[in-house]
């Protein structure tokens, strides 16, 4: 999808199209927003197997809302685990991990665009 001006845009993630593997774990990432579109943010799904870990840090602050399922973030400092609905911010540069409880769906956006 690129951005050519059209000003407010709806996204669905039944609507990405080519969803991209995470390597050989069962977490996919479906961009609706890129770098290459020159704005200063991207946005994804992502989906993830019940089970699974993604290991933090990130070059980049992110806010992750839960669309389905349930993820648990745990940081040096707490552990946090998020449903439907709720939204979890992580700074740029902080260190954790997060886990899929159940098979999980997030709405994610990151700044600056990657």
């Amino acid at each position: 999808m690129s951005h050519s001006g059209e000003g407010a845009r709806r996204f669905s993630a039944k609507e990405v199209e080519g969803w991209q593997n995470l390597g050989d774990h069962g977490i996919r990432i479906g961009p609706v927003i890129t770098k290459e579109e020159g704005g200063p943010l991207s946005a994804y799904y992502a989906r993830f197997d019940r089970g699974e870990v993604a290991t933090l840090p990130a070059p980049y602050e992110e806010v992750w809302v839960v669309v389905s399922g349930a993820m648990t973030l745990r940081t040096p400092d707490r552990i946090v685990t998020a449903g439907p609905g709720d939204l979890l911010h992580v700074p740029e540069h902080s260190p954790g991990e997060l886990r899929a409880e159940e098979d999980t769906e997030l709405a994610c956006v990151s700044v600056p665009a990657h």
